[in-house]
């Protein structure tokens, strides 16, 4: 009985795109490939990042040195408010009447020069008045009426008016001299509570700039935290940026290199459609053995189980 077998076999054109096909894909396949243009890569720190951290690290304890000055200027106002004791002291010990002759009292304000101008005047005045007295003395001789009764009379008149007017000079330069010494007192006293109250008003002043630093100590960090906040903020946008610039470009490069394969497996499967589309198929037929022919077939058959050497070579 005949044999028929049937293959399907490529045409022509099939094959020889086939064959184009593998030598393309040798060809590709044996290229090296330069991974490193699109292997993950991350951005470097932006420079307002970079600014960020070095302020933050230099910010670190810039409060201190206002710490510090405040309590410098609290120490000083204390020590400024210790000054003004001595003048709240002297102030209250001319507060009084200024009687008496102790520290304080009016009497200590009087000039030591007053006894000798009041006694030079008194003196002065003295020897004004015998003068005078002498005149009259002289007038009454003139007249022929010397010793009589109207020269004793003028010459009384005239000592009493004299001691008055001699007892109202020295009274008016006591009065002069205590109004002198009183106002003077006086002033001390305003001197005294003024250099007091500025003297306060410097500690208070002192305590205001203590104050003061310590609102720049607190101020300090949060306005260094703001600008920390602020570049930190854009630094991170602009990195963020190159992020995705470099990822953009590695995705370019990775499609640039993954182009040729894709076009390649089109090419691939086109072939395949092809192949498909074209394909023939080819019979072969096998005629039945002659009865010789099977003979000698089963002599064959039968001579190679009796001797296995045969059909050998021998070397």
């Amino acid at each position: 009985m005949a044999l028929t077998q049937q293959m399907t076999q490529p045409s022509q054109l099939v094959g020889q795109l086939g064959k184009d096909y593998a030598t393309q894909l040798t060809g590709l396949t044996s290229l090296p490939l330069d991974t490193s243009k699109f292997a993950p890569s991350v951005a470097e720190q932006d420079p307002l990042q970079t600014q960020a951290a070095s302020l933050a690290a230099s910010g670190v304890g810039a409060y201190a040195p206002h710490l510090t000055q405040a309590a410098t200027y609290g120490t000083q106002a204390g020590t400024t408010m210790g000054g003004v004791s001595p003048y709240i002291t002297g102030a209250a010990g001319l507060t009084g009447t200024g009687a008496g002759t102790g520290a304080g009292s009016i009497a200590s304000y009087m000039s030591p020069y007053q006894s000798q101008v009041m006694d030079t005047s008194l003196a002065e005045f003295d020897r004004q008045a015998a003068i005078r007295e002498q005149a009259i003395s002289d007038a009454a001789v003139g007249a022929g009426g010397y010793g009589g009764g109207r020269h004793g009379v003028l010459e009384s008149e005239y000592q009493t008016q004299s001691d008055k007017n001699r007892a109202l000079l020295q009274a008016q330069m006591l009065q002069s001299g205590y109004g002198q010494a009183s106002a003077a007192r006086q002033q001390d006293l305003l001197n005294q509570l003024t250099l007091g109250g500025a003297t306060a008003g410097l500690a208070q002043g002192q305590l205001g700039l203590g104050t003061y630093e310590q609102g720049l100590a607190k101020l300090t960090p949060q306005l260094a935290g703001g600008d920390i906040g602020t570049l930190s903020t854009i630094g991170d946008i602009q990195q963020q940026q190159i992020q995705r610039e470099k990822d953009a470009a590695a995705k370019g490069y990775q499609m640039m290199a993954a182009e040729p394969y894709e076009r390649l497996n089109t090419y691939g499967q086109g072939i395949q459609g092809l192949a498909g589309m074209m394909g023939g198929t080819t019979s072969t037929t096998t005629p039945d053995p002659t009865a010789l022919q099977t003979a000698l077939g089963w002599t064959s058959v039968l001579g190679g189980i009796m001797n296995p050497n045969l059909g050998r070579t021998v070397t």
